[in-house]
């Protein structure tokens, strides 16, 4: 049985949980979790990813990329998926070493 897509818009809040990311929040939105779903999988080449990227976010590849971006350093993230923030964050680093 096939997934549900993710809501694009939904963001919970929950004020009373300590450990909190940006901007208050105590738990990745659907959206976050959906964008880091995406970078979990492996692709056979960027046109089957922006594809995804399009019809199931509902966004744009840049767009995915600035939410990706911001989401490696959100620690709400690191808990979610760490294996896959850790992985993105090694690579993020060693791309702007070799700058």
């Amino acid at each position: 049985m096939p997934e549900p897509e993710p809501g694009a818009d939904s963001e919970p809040v929950h004020p009373s949980h300590e450990d909190r990311g940006p901007a208050g929040r105590s738990e990745l939105t659907e959206r976050d979790r959906a964008v880091l779903a995406v970078e979990k999988r492996s692709w056979p080449g960027p046109g089957a990813k922006e594809r995804v990227i399009r019809e199931r976010l509902g966004i744009s590849p840049t767009r995915y990329y600035q939410l990706l971006g911001a989401l490696i350093d959100d620690p709400l993230a690191l808990a979610h998926d760490p294996v896959t923030v850790n992985r993105l964050r090694r690579i993020r680093d060693a791309r702007r070493a070799s700058r």
